[in-house]
């Protein structure tokens, strides 16, 4: 574009053409062009940075938002303290998801409470956590839309060799570890709560959904969460101070499932569906239990920093998952850590 230059004024002053041209007005801004909003097209907002997928992200997830007259009810597949979850079938793609329906029906506050907390959840996205599609709000109850693990839970499964039950570890605790980063506390973590599908991919389930509860529900009701894997703080608000670490609380929950596991039956002295007095005797007052002699050093050393009474000995998700226990079924990894590694705590007087 060619500079527009401005002639000198003459020293006889201005000429005949500078007395015709119009005065330069000060404000040169245009008038912005009028639109119809009926023809607007929304644009799609960025990506955040915490959309992007990680490198080992679900391959289960939805590429568009699933209507809920779009699902067809197959059968319940189980129930607990939270609600009952039924394996439904989205018509268009065939692809089977199952529906969590939550119990109760709660004032409008705790309902979106409750909804604030399922779409932090919605955000969550590791292999070894069952993923949250969508949450609907239908006729009054709250219900969610979850990846379906097509082998059920773990329940009452023997796990009797521990290189099996090292890979299992080793699963549980990457999920429990991503959860823990992003400072979401499980509270349940039990055999029913870990799903496994055909590819022998270990899933935690229920993730959250015990918190909500917990945080919406009468807080004297010891029926949210399992009572027979909650921490002795937890269950006895005298100890420890009065305080409750959560993330402590799921590494007991889950050295209590592990030690199960191995042990084909509750590892307590009574049975986990025994009066609430006794089992808050034999987690509160009695030692916490140990693996059996004929276990390895390594496994044994895995259930004590796990089985702590003292909260503050017990070992983080990731501290755990550099233990030899669950790095020896892993012969392509080094151990670099292996050094920083504790000797076992000792164990605290009841």
């Amino acid at each position: 574009m060619r500079p527009n230059h401005q002639p000198p004024p003459s020293a006889g002053g201005s000429s005949s053409s500078n007395k015709n041209r119009p005065r330069r007005r000060a404000d040169l801004t245009l008038p912005l062009p009028q639109r119809d909003p009926s023809l607007a097209v929304p644009l799609p907002l960025p990506p955040s940075s915490n959309s992007a997928p990680p490198a080992s992200s679900n391959s289960n997830a939805l590429p568009q938002q699933v209507n809920f007259s779009e699902l067809d009810r197959v059968n319940r597949i189980g129930s607990g303290t939270g609600g009952t979850v039924y394996k439904v079938v989205h018509r268009p793609s065939s692809r089977p998801y199952a529906l969590k329906v939550i119990y109760g029906n709660h004032e409008e506050s705790v309902r979106r409470q409750i909804r604030r907390e399922i779409e932090i959840l919605r955000d969550v996205d590791h292999p070894n956590v069952v993923k949250c599609h969508e949450m609907y709000d239908h006729n009054g109850e709250i219900q969610v839309l979850l990846e379906f693990m097509d082998g059920g839970s773990l329940e009452g499964i023997l796990i009797s060799q521990e290189a099996n039950l090292s890979d299992l570890a080793r699963q549980v605790l990457s999920g429990l570890n991503y959860l823990h980063r992003r400072h979401i506390v499980h509270r349940d973590i039990k055999p029913s709560n870990l799903l496994i599908n055909s590819k022998k991919v270990v899933k935690i389930a229920d993730f959250g959904v015990s918190r909500i509860l917990d945080q919406t529900m009468d807080p004297c009701n010891s029926s949210v969460g399992t009572i027979a894997y909650m921490s002795p703080e937890r269950i006895n608000t005298d100890l420890n101070h009065g305080l409750y670490d959560g993330y402590a609380g799921d590494i007991w929950s889950l050295g209590v499932s592990i030690l199960e596991f191995y042990l084909g039956r509750f590892p307590f002295a009574v049975g986990r569906q025994g009066d609430w007095a006794s089992l808050m005797c034999a987690i509160c007052m009695s030692q916490p239990p140990e693996a059996p002699p004929t276990a390895s050093n390594e496994f044994r050393h895995f259930i004590s920093c796990c089985l702590q009474r003292d909260p503050a000995r017990r070992w983080s998700a990731a501290q755990l998952l550099q233990h030899p226990f669950i790095l020896r079924g892993q012969p392509h990894q080094v151990a670099q850590n292996l050094h920083q590694l504790l000797p076992p705590p000792p164990p605290l007087s009841s």
